[in-house]
């Protein structure tokens, strides 16, 4: 794909990247879904209506491969727990304070089921409105906004687990993008 006016891809490679792997949930297989979600574009490009968001519609395409991935594979094993022990070493040298943190909460994450990973991702590492993350994952605003409340509770909970606290304490996770419900 070349880069010549409204279809100007380039400039969303390394979004589409990060949500392919908090899709796909490995390096190799988030690139595979990004080349695949381009050709797709690439072929549908015609159907690409300028006035939209060329990210929210690359996302999109990109989604809604990997669904069609998930659909086609549904016979294959669950990659969840394999993924979760892959994520990080279990051990740490001294002074990997945030190293060992940082691995803990990819590992939260990574537990997350899939709807809330894919909502909370769009949100808050993405930085997208909720109306285009939830156009995106063709859900109403509401339906993602409770998957992200539902997905910051169990990462909170990350924060309270007794068995996970061990060692001296620790700032608290900071959940960005959006506001809580103070229910």
């Amino acid at each position: 794909m070349t880069s010549h006016g409204p279809f100007d891809v380039v400039q969303h490679l390394a979004s589409l990247r990060r949500f392919a792997r908090t899709l796909a949930r490995s390096d190799a297989d988030a690139d595979d879904l990004v080349q695949e979600a381009l050709v797709k574009a690439y072929e549908r490009r015609g159907s690409f209506d300028s006035r939209r968001s060329l990210k929210a519609w690359l996302f999109a395409v990109l989604h809604n491969a990997f669904i069609d991935g998930v659909r086609r594979r549904k016979a294959e094993t669950n990659r969840d727990d394999a993924f979760g022990l892959t994520v990080a070493e279990r051990t740490a040298e001294p002074g990997q304070d945030s190293a060992v943190r940082l691995a803990q909460i990819r590992r939260a994450f990574a537990r997350l089921p899939q709807d809330q990973r894919e909502a909370l991702h769009l949100v808050a590492v993405e930085g997208l409105p909720y109306q285009e993350a939830a156009a995106i994952l063709d859900v109403p605003v509401g339906t993602l906004m409770s998957r992200i409340g539902r997905a910051r509770a169990a990462l909170r909970a990350l924060e309270s687990d007794p068995a996970d606290s061990a060692g001296p304490a620790r700032p608290t996770l900071k959940i960005i993008g959006g506001q809580d419900d103070p229910r």
